[in-house]
């Protein structure tokens, strides 16, 4: 793949023309120094580092530690916002760096940690199949697809991760299907948000409702379903209904609608529709446990903190009482005793979970800034935010993460505020583990 830097993005490098090259070693020099006393880079796409295979290699994942930095991000970042990526990865410009990837990006990040003060970075020059120590990779990777993946499906190759018992591939949105009428992914079915949701509250709607649109679909319960949206919290929102449901595989795109124009793949315009007819096969829901409503959050709110989150996926302003983040939302505030598991800019976005092209940031990142507020895996935790799109997100990664006992609060906020009676609160707070310090 070729890499290409706009001059006003890099000028420095794009006039140095990469002269300076980095130091290259093999994996067996790497494997003599201290863990303590390196980083290292992963430069590849996050879908690999996450856990997918290369072309020609039988195992995907990553060297244990490495921290994800694709470079084909670099492109898009402006010098300030490499900077604030490094610092969120918690990059230390003074230890020895040693980047994987192609040739060519290692060469390209390379170059670009150079102008943020990493002087002593080196390229790892063989390919990560050649790693003859154990990789990691997500517990659950094969849910958070690379377009790839998809296209794979789609043109019928058979592989170790292949559907076993057919597809749907579901464009998710809300509203009609403009934007999909004009291109989708070749065979995509779409599904409107309105749909799965009803009012007052932007709850999911009845389980009978459910099963009719399901059927709609032409899903049953053994059906793999791969889900992506332009937005793809939309698509995360209906594959939290579909888990709900009972659908056994319930697959993500990783980057959604962006991720497969970014990689250049085939499009195509007009409505697809179902035309198979099936039953799903289970009662619906099949797993009532994954989405709950006020009774359950108040349950969970009645155990000691170190054995429950109720997790709010919002602004820190929305958190705090600043904004309620929603026109038609007019409580401002969080559920008292919920905790705040970060979010993004506003409503409508999840910065502090997503790369800059749009995938899921690395169960490292994730997990670095959940623990701050004492969210553990080993508790029982539900995500909530204004109405379920932004916890939906949050309670797949978490899912793909391994966590176990995680649920999506279907009412959130906006429901939860919508009754005076309920316990509120407003105003700055710590986080739980650093009231105790």
């Amino acid at each position: 793949m070729m890499y290409f830097i706009p001059k006003a993005v890099f000028p420095a490098i794009v006039f140095a023309s990469f002269s300076a090259q980095a130091t290259t070693i093999s994996f067996n020099d790497l494997s003599v120094m201290p863990a303590s006393d390196i980083q290292i880079i992963d430069c590849r796409s996050s879908n690999h580092y996450n856990g997918w295979p290369e072309d020609g290699a039988t195992q995907g994942g990553h060297i244990p530690g490495a921290i994800n930095i694709d470079a084909n991000w670099i492109n898009d970042l402006s010098p300030e916002s490499l900077q604030t990526l490094l610092t969120e990865k918690q990059i230390d410009t003074r230890k020895p760096t040693y980047l994987y990837c192609n040739e060519t990006g290692s060469q390209l990040l390379s170059s670009a940690l150079n102008t943020q003060g990493l002087k002593n970075v080196s390229i790892i020059d063989e390919p990560l199949q050649n790693y003859t120590g154990e990789l990691e990779a997500l517990p659950k990777f094969q849910y958070l697809v690379s377009p790839q993946w998809v296209k794979d499906v789609v043109e019928g190759k058979q592989s170790a991760f292949a559907p076993k018992k057919g597809y749907k591939l579901v464009e998710v949105a809300w509203g009609p299907p403009g934007k999909y009428l004009a291109s989708h992914i070749p065979t995509a079915l779409y599904l409107n948000t309105n749909r799965i949701e009803s009012e007052p509250w932007w709850n999911r709607v009845s389980d009978e409702k459910l099963t009719e649109i399901i059927r709609d679909l032409g899903i049953r319960y053994d059906t793999t379903v791969i889900l992506y949206g332009r937005d793809n919290t939309a698509a995360a929102r209906a594959a939290s209904m579909m888990m709900y449901a009972g659908v056994d595989d319930v697959r993500l795109l990783n980057g959604g609608w962006t991720s497969w124009v970014n990689a250049g793949f085939t499009t195509e315009p007009l409505l697809n529709t179902n035309k198979d007819k099936v039953d799903f096969g289970k009662t619906i829901p099949a797993n009532p446990e994954l989405i709950i409503d006020i009774p359950e959050a108040k349950e969970m709110l009645t155990k000691p903190e170190d054995e429950q989150s109720l997790v709010s996926i919002r602004t820190w302003d929305e958190y705090i009482g600043v904004t309620s983040g929603y026109r038609y939302i007019k409580p401002k505030g969080r559920i008292e005793g919920s905790k705040w598991g970060h979010a993004g800019s506003d409503a409508n976005h999840l910065e502090d979970f997503r790369n800059p092209d749009l995938t899921m940031k690395s169960a490292t990142d994730i997990t670095r800034i959940w623990q701050e507020w004492n969210i553990t895996p080993a508790q029982d935790v539900s995500f909530y935010c204004g109405t379920g799109w932004r916890a939906s997100s949050t309670f797949f990664y978490a899912y793909v993460m391994g966590w176990e006992n995680i649920s999506v609060f279907d009412g959130g906020w906006y429901e939860w505020s919508g009754d005076k009676s309920n316990p509120t609160n407003t105003g700055d707070i710590k986080p739980p583990q650093m009231m105790t310090l």
